[in-house]
């Protein structure tokens, strides 16, 4: 019997001038994904919209660069041509957002199943759910990192009764467990315990929170190093003077800026636990990678993190800084071991775990089409 065939479609055009190489590159997720689900058996077409044609074959996933206007229905009709020579058996589109492009794609190939994957898309407005109530119709299944967040859109009824919900990781991470003495080492990080945090210092990630419940907690964490790694900062001021208005702070803080993504690996290595203010996101990528390297989670109890984390770590509600303070208190003292937290993360989250929840859900749509033709 021949793999399942599936092509993973991705509408978001890359930018011009970026070849297919360079985009594997800087979209990790992309190649995560495909990756994934081949490791399980799947065969793995990615078909991207970009300004050049180009294609590549690279650890049993074959990509496509393909060239499409946003007069072709978004790039819809052409890379319809294209799955119908592919003669895929499953079309996995990234991205909620792609609905228009999703309902083309289906009405120029019937009866081949198609899911959508959430990638923190947002809620249409009201006034413009009866046309994407429609677009949605065209997909057999949706797919986001936790069963509650499609909360909204089944309230809205965006979705039909028909209309599959898998819960999926919305990525994974290759990062692997190492010495923390040669982190240490390699990075210049130390404390006891010593918390790393990886995130935008913007009012989504709540840094003040994480400040405030820190220096509550350092009374009894009096070694305590908390280390800050992130990109766009549009509360740096805020962030900066509230480290040095507080004693408890000002020496146990330290914001290291953006740091390469391969030296993300080595912080991780060296952190005892793992700290995120999020109020909401998709899923977690840094979560991921903490957890990718054995480090203990004390994260805001959304449902994307609940979903990742399970029974590992400590949560907290987002915007309390008190339970914040005494999850981070408790993770200290009664810490998970780096090898129950990377063994979590294999069952459930890694690539070969991911990738068999990806084939499991492609496989459930197949068997759907084929009880509706029976």
């Amino acid at each position: 019997m021949s793999p399942l065939h599936v092509a993973q479609i991705n509408f978001h055009p890359t930018p011009a001038g970026q070849g297919l190489t360079d985009t594997l590159t800087r979209w990790p997720s992309l190649v995560d994904i495909a990756e994934a689900a081949a490791g399980a058996g799947a065969r793995i077409t990615v078909i991207q919209r970009a300004a050049h044609s180009e294609h590549l074959h690279r650890n049993g996933v074959d990509y496509h660069f393909v060239v499409a206007n946003d007069h072709d229905d978004g790039g819809a009709r052409t890379i319809a041509n294209l799955l119908a020579d592919l003669r895929a058996d499953v079309l996995h589109v990234h991205s909620l957002s792609a609905a228009a492009q999703a309902h083309a794609l289906a009405r120029a190939l019937p009866g081949v199943p198609m899911l959508l994957q959430d990638h923190a898309d947002r809620v249409p407005t009201w006034w413009r759910r009866s046309r994407w109530r429609h677009w949605y119709a065209s997909a057999r299944g949706v797919v986001f990192t936790a069963n509650e967040l499609a909360r909204p859109y089944m309230s809205a009824k965006l979705f039909g009764a028909s209309t599959r919900l898998f819960a999926i990781p919305e990525s994974t991470s290759r990062f692997t467990p190492g010495s923390r003495a040669h982190a240490w080492s390699e990075t210049g990080l130390y404390g006891n315990p010593c918390v790393v945090w990886v995130g935008h210092l913007q009012s989504g990630k709540d840094p003040l929170t994480v400040l405030a419940g820190a220096a509550e907690a350092a009374q009894a964490l009096p070694d305590m190093q908390l280390w800050c790694a992130f990109g766009n900062a549009p509360l740096l001021s805020q962030v900066q003077q509230r480290i040095a208005s507080d004693p408890r702070l000002r020496a146990r803080v330290h914001l290291l800026g953006k740091v390469p993504h391969e030296r993300v690996q080595s912080l991780m290595r060296a952190a005892d636990i793992f700290v995120s203010g999020s109020r909401a996101e998709s899923c977690g990528y840094a979560l991921l990678e903490a957890m990718a390297c054995g480090v203990t989670p004390v994260v805001t109890r959304i449902p994307s993190f609940r979903a990742l984390t399970g029974e590992i770590g400590r949560l907290w509600s987002p915007g309390d800084s008190n339970e914040f303070a005494q999850a981070l208190i408790q993770a200290a003292a009664f810490p998970s071991s780096p090898q129950a937290v990377r063994a979590h993360f294999e069952r459930h989250l890694s690539l070969d775990a991911v990738g068999q929840r990806w084939v499991d859900a492609y496989e459930q749509l197949v068997s759907d089409r084929q009880g509706d033709a029976s």
